[in-house]
């Protein structure tokens, strides 16, 4: 299994920017399927994104669709998610996850790697 450590979070005003970061460790990274969760809170845990090991094939929640990029660096064994145009209700704990597939996936239960998170917070 990858352990996975993300970075980047922080506060935003509305309509900033940030880029978040997943350095991965002790798996085999390029053979992932690598995506972003977030939990509100009060809220279940939801999908952000999703981009598979050979980097042609993404997926994106509606929600985020036009203002967040998932993108990933094999080398560098790194996975990040640049925001965008960020809305109050982006504010969550963002989470790094790794499936061990190349099948990208929206499914929490089809990842099996998980990061501790990284807090967003967006003000209006």
């Amino acid at each position: 299994q990858e352990q996975l450590v993300e970075s980047g979070g922080g506060l935003v005003q509305a309509g900033g920017s940030l880029r978040l970061s997943c350095a991965a460790s002790g798996g085999t990274f390029s053979r992932n399927t690598m995506g972003w969760f977030r939990q509100a809170p009060g809220k279940e845990r939801e999908f952000v994104a999703a981009i598979s090991w050979f980097t042609t094939v993404t997926n994106y929640a509606d929600s985020v669709k036009g203002r967040f990029t998932i993108s990933r660096d094999n080398a560098k064994k790194t996975v990040y998610l640049q925001m965008n145009s960020l809305k109050p209700e982006d504010t969550a704990i963002y989470y790094c996850a790794a499936r061990p597939s190349w099948l990208v996936s929206t499914a929490e239960a089809d990842f099996a790697s998980w990061g501790q998170g990284t807090q967003v917070t967006v003000s209006s």
